[in-house]
């Protein structure tokens, strides 16, 4: 993971366009069922405080992508990871989120229509793709977890 930063909690990688917006806030939350509420709710919240227009075509989709990440983790990665982070960065046309644990492994995020088109990640990469957003995973630089970040127009 070579040339990115640690993110807001330090050992927490920071996608590199996420950097050049200015509004940001970090939540992190027991790797539990509950995880995946609380976070949906959250982010309402947070782009409320930013003005983001709740209505906006974006954020609908926005909420189920980052509802299947963390139930992907609290499902997959409870068991090496105690807890998952939420970070979050927007700008005036951007907004940006990755869902981070601490589990080594790094699911490819394949498109839609390939055979894993119908499972969560397919859905994540239809829904986001389809608004002509973007998803990475970035390891950690220890291997020993990863983020998912989405970026998405507003």
């Amino acid at each position: 993971m070579t040339g990115v930063p640690p993110g807001p909690c330090g050992d927490h990688p920071v996608d590199t366009r996420s950097r050049a917006l200015p509004l940001r806030h970090v939540l992190t939350l027991p790797t539990m069922g509950s995880a995946v509420r609380i976070a949906r709710e959250t982010t309402e919240q947070v782009l409320a405080e930013w003005g983001i227009n709740g209505r906006h075509p974006s954020v609908g989709p926005a909420l189920l992508i980052l509802s299947e990440l963390v139930t992907n983790s609290v499902r997959h990665a409870a068991g090496l990871s105690p807890t998952v982070t939420v970070m979050y960065a927007a700008g005036a046309d951007t907004f940006a989120f990755a869902v981070h644990d601490r589990h080594p492994y790094r699911p490819p995020l394949l498109s839609a229509g390939t055979a894993a088109g119908a499972t969560g990640l397919g859905t994540v990469m239809e829904l986001t793709l389809g608004l002509g957003g973007s998803a990475v995973v970035r390891g950690d630089a220890d291997g020993k977890g990863k983020s998912i970040w989405i970026t998405l127009p507003l």
